[in-house]
């Protein structure tokens, strides 16, 4: 890992390209302090300065995701601070989140058992998400009396699993179990506990011998389009394609077709994909 990031409150790893950040606080289910937010956010916006960073998985040791902000360390320091102070907070956590929807790779969340709060919230930001058997996921800030949208999760919630779901999830602030959440399309895949890191890694991998350069570019325009028009979609679309079509990759796309073997795509670490006819 390079020398900037290098956090102290987490554990984060590089192998085959893939960043994998783990959140080490186990016997807290890996709630969040002042230090994890900001160095969280410190370590997503440095990654981007670094190509061999091609993917990133983010995971929680032990039997939780994240349980959301420490009663002890955040919530209680909280009630000593004036309207200034509160939002100062509020916007240190949705920095995090914009960070992780800014940063020009695929993020995975590895959702290995609870995640509430702000973990619902980190999970949900990430592009993937891989749910243990046991994960349980909740937005459960109405039970606390604070507003359901908290840390971009009213943006972010009706684009993944639409309107009506996320209405449920943010007013009622009920958990839900790793199946529920299936059903509604707020994670992609369910498997045991014992395989989700494991399961989320072997995605990442693929996503890191992938086109990191079209990757950045299809995050981006997924992140950019939503508040367009289709016109405007259309054209921003042909404007990215284009771009793309000057890349090095597709050349390489199209040599491997022509000569039936797998591709190499630029940086890729060691990994190739199969070029089909």
């Amino acid at each position: 890992m390079p020398d900037e990031i290098k956090p102290r409150s987490f554990r984060c790893e590089l192998a085959a390209g893939v960043a994998t950040i783990t959140l080490a606080r186990a016997e807290r289910l890996n709630s969040l302090t002042f230090e994890v937010y900001g160095e969280l956010r410190e370590v997503l916006d440095a990654m981007n300065a670094h190509d061999e960073i091609r993917a990133v998985v983010m995971t929680g040791e032990g039997r939780a995701f994240c349980s959301g902000g420490d009663v002890e360390d955040i919530i209680g320091e909280l009630f000593s601070r004036d309207m200034k102070g509160m939002l100062d907070f509020t916007r240190v956590t949705g920095a995090l989140i914009a960070s992780i929807r800014k940063l020009r790779r695929p993020v995975i969340a590895a959702v290995n058992g609870v995640a509430v709060g702000a973990g619902a919230v980190i999970a949900l930001a990430c592009d993937f998400r891989i749910a243990s058997e046991t994960a349980k996921f909740g937005f459960i800030f109405p039970q606390v009396g604070l507003c359901g949208a908290d840390m971009g999760a009213a943006y972010l919630l009706p684009r993944v699993v639409g309107l009506a779901h996320a209405s449920e999830l943010l007013f009622l602030g009920d958990k839900i179990d790793a199946q529920e959440a299936l059903r509604i399309g707020l994670v992609s895949k369910v498997v045991p506990q014992a395989e989700c890191v494991a399961t989320a890694r072997a995605l990442a991998e693929r996503l890191a011998s992938g086109p990191a350069f079209a990757h950045s570019m299809t995050k981006q325009m997924l992140e950019s389009e939503h508040g367009m028009t289709l016109d405007q979609a259309i054209e921003a679309e042909a404007q990215a394609q284009a771009v793309c079509m000057m890349h090095p990759d597709f050349r390489a796309a199209f040599d491997a077709w022509k000569e039936k073997r797998e591709i190499r795509f630029a940086g890729a670490p060691g990994a190739f994909i199969q070029a089909k006819r």
